[in-house]
C-alpha cells in the first residue's frame, strides 16, 4: 500500500492508544490509504526539525504538555484554538502551513448540551484550570452559564486546599478537568465532600480511563447524574477528522 497522506498524536509520554485506533478504524472505514501513528516528542522545540521530515504528514492531534506551548510553532490560529488559548489539532495544508484548531470546545460543548437536556443549570464549578480546562470555561461562557473556578495555579476563585469546606450543594454542574483518578492512579480522589448533592446536580468528569473515576462514584451514590469525558473525546476527534478532510477541498 501506497501512504498518500499520515497524521498522528504529539504530547509526551504517549501511552493511551485511542487515537490510533479510532483514526485508523476511520480511515479504513472510508477506504483512505491513510496512516495515523503515535509521535512522543520529548520537548516541543523539537517540533520544526520533526515536521521537516515527516513530508506527508497533513494533521495532528495535540495532547499534554503541549496544548499551549505548541502556539508559537503555528501559522495561525483558528477561532476555537484564539478562544481557548490552546490547540489539540494541527492542520497541516499541501503548503505547510499550519493551523492550529481546538476541538475539545465543540466536543464539550455538544456532550454538554445532550447531558443536561432542558436543565437550568444556576452556576457550574469548574475542578482545575490547565489546558482542558479552557475549552470548559469558553463552552459555558457560550452557553451562559456563570462559573467558579477550583485550582491551585492561575485564575481562581477557590483554592484547591480549600476544596473540603466548598458547600457542593449550590453548584447544579460540576466539572473535573484535571488528571485527579485517571489510569492507572485510579484511587487518587479529590478532597470534596458529595453528600449534600441529589438528583438535581449535573457531574462531568472529563477522564474516560477508567470509565469511572473514584469523582463519578462519590457522585452517583449522593444521587447525581454523572457523565465521563468518552462522549466529548469521541466528537472531538470527529471534528478533527473533519478538519483534516475538509482541508482536502
Amino acid at each position: 500500500m501506497e501512504i498518500k497522506k499520515k497524521f498522528g498524536l504529539i504530547g509526551y509520554p504517549l501511552s493511551n492508544t485511542f487515537s490510533v485506533d479510532y483514526f485508523t478504524s476511520k480511515f479504513e472505514d472510508n477506504k483512505q490509504d491513510y496512516v495515523y501513528q503515535n509521535y512522543p516528542i520529548e520537548s516541543i522545540d523539537l517540533l520544526p526539525n520533526f515536521l521537516v521530515n515527516e513530508t506527508l504528514l497533513r494533521g495532528l492531534n495535540v495532547t499534554k504538555p503541549y496544548k499551549q506551548s505548541v502556539i508559537p510553532y503555528l501559522d495561525s490560529l483558528a477561532e476555537s484554538a484564539q478562544l481557548c488559548g490552546a490547540v489539540n489539532c494541527i492542520e497541516i495544508g499541501f503548503n505547510k502551513k499550519r493551523i492550529g484548531h481546538n476541538t475539545d470546545l465543540y466536543g464539550f460543548k455538544k456532550s454538554l448540551e445532550s447531558f443536561l437536556g432542558s436543565a437550568r443549570i444556576n452556576e457550574a464549578l469548574v475542578i482545575g484550570n490547565g489546558g482542558a480546562a479552557k475549552a470548559v470555561q469558553v463552552a459555558l461562557k457560550q452557553m451562559h452559564i456563570p462559573y467558579k473556578i477550583l485550582a491551585r495555579s492561575g485564575e481562581f476563585d477557590i483554592h484547591l486546599n480549600d476544596a473540603h469546606l466548598l458547600k457542593l450543594s449550590q453548584y447544579k454542574l460540576i466539572i473535573q478537568t484535571t488528571p485527579v483518578g485517571m489510569f492507572p492512579n485510579v484511587e487518587d480522589r479529590l478532597n470534596i465532600d458529595f453528600s449534600d448533592l441529589s438528583s438535581e446536580h449535573f457531574c462531568y468528569d472529563l477522564i474516560y480511563l477508567p470509565q469511572e473515576t473514584q469523582f463519578l462514584k462519590a457522585a452517583t451514590k449522593a444521587g447525581a447524574n454523572t457523565i465521563n469525558g468518552l462522549q466529548m473525546l469521541h466528537l472531538q476527534a470527529d471534528e478533527a477528522y473533519r478538519i483534516w478532510m475538509d482541508s482536502e477541498t
